[in-house]
C-alpha cells in the first residue's frame, strides 16, 4: 500500500486526524525511568501501544534517539510498530536537505534502515535534493513550507521579486510542490498550527496535498482553527501532530493510559471537522 492510501485508510478506521510525536527526552520521563536513555524504547513503544487506535500516524524526531546513541531503539520501535500498528502510518522526522548523492543515502536510511513510511525534508536545496526520496514510489515526504517556529519568518515570509506576482518563499513552494516537484503523487508539507492564515493560503495553492500541522498542544496551536484552515472534504487532508502534551500527561506508572486520555481528548477536538464527521468545511 502506498502511503497516501495508507494515511487515508488509518485516518478513516481511526477516526482521527490526529498525529502522535514520539520525541523521547529522558530527562522527562517517569519517575521510575527517569534520566534512563537506556528506556527510549520502552517508553515510546507503550505510547504507542495505548494511542494505536486514536492516531492517523506516528511521527518519531530522530534528533531525540541519535543524541542518546539510540539509533538501535529506533529500529526497534519502527519494527514494534509494524508489528503492534500496522495499519498506522510512520513519518519519520529528520528534515534533510543536501545534495543528490548524499540525499540517496539519507533516502536508505529512512526507508530501508528504519523502514519509515514518510519523512520529513528540507527544500532549501531544490528539486534535486528531493528527487532521490521519490524513487521509492510507495513512500511520501513532507517539505517544510510554513514552519511553527517564530524565525520561520525570516525566510518563509520574504517575497521573491523574480517571480511572477512576487510571491512569499512558503507560498512559491507551495505551488511547486502542488505542481512540478510532485511528479508521483508522493508529497506533502509542512504547515505550522500557530500561523492559521498561512494553513489556509497554502490550502489555496495546494488543494491536493497533505499537511503535516506540529504546533498544537504545547506549542500552543489551536486545534479546531488548525483543522478549519488546512482540511477539505474530499481533498487535502491534515495531520495534526501533538507530542509532548500527549508524551508527557504524567510522571507515574500510569504515563501510558494518561497519554491516551490526552491523545484521545484531542482526537476528540478534531473530530467535529474529521472525515467521518457530517458537517463538512466549506471549501
Amino acid at each position: 500500500m502506498k502511503f497516501m492510501q495508507k494515511l487515508q485508510a488509518a485516518e478513516r478506521l481511526n477516526d482521527s486526524l490526529l498525529c502522535v510525536g514520539l520525541d523521547p527526552d529522558p530527562a522527562r520521563f517517569p519517575t521510575h525511568w527517569k534520566g534512563d536513555a537506556g528506556r527510549i524504547y520502552d517508553f515510546c513503544a507503550a505510547i504507542v501501544d495505548a494511542t494505536k487506535d486514536v492516531v492517523s500516524a506516528f511521527k518519531p524526531q530522530i534528533a531525540y534517539f541519535a543524541a542518546h546513541r539510540a539509533e538501535d531503539q529506533l529500529e526497534q520501535l519502527m519494527a514494534h510498530i509494524k508489528r503492534n500498528a500496522p495499519h498506522v502510518p510512520v513519518i519519520l522526522d529528520a528534515k534533510r536537505g543536501d545534495i543528490g548523492a548524499t540525499a540517496e543515502q539519507y533516502a536508505r536510511e529512512a526507508f530501508d534502515r528504519y523502514q519509515a513510511d514518510a519523512v520529513t525534508l528540507s527544500p532549501f536545496m531544490g528539486r534535486d535534493s528531493i528527487e532521490p526520496y521519490l524513487r521509492y514510489p510507495d513512500k511520501g515526504a513532507f517539505l517544510l513550507c510554513r514552519t511553527s517556529n517564530p524565525g520561520g519568518d525570516d525566510w518563509q515570509m520574504q517575497r521573491l521579486a523574480d517571480v511572477p506576482g512576487q510571491p512569499r518563499l512558503f507560498e512559491h513552494l507551495a505551488r511547486l510542490a502542488q505542481g512540478d516537484w510532485n511528479l508521483n503523487g508522493q508529497l506533502g508539507l509542512v504547515v505550522g498550527a500557530t500561523y492559521p492564515k498561512e494553513i489556509e493560503r497554502v490550502r489555496e495553492l495546494a488543494p491536493d496535498l497533505p499537511f503535516l500541522v506540529p504546533g498544537i498542544g504545547a506549542q500552543g496551536g489551536d486545534a479546531a482553527a488548525t483543522v478549519a484552515a488546512g482540511w477539505r472534504k474530499d481533498a487535502g487532508t491534515v495531520i495534526v501532530s501533538s507530542s509532548r502534551a500527549v508524551l508527557y500527561a504524567a510522571s507515574g506508572e500510569d504515563f501510558a493510559a494518561a497519554a491516551r486520555r490526552v491523545a484521545q481528548a484531542t482526537r476528540d477536538a478534531l473530530r467535529p471537522v474529521s472525515p467521518a464527521a457530517s458537517q463538512a468545511i466549506p471549501g
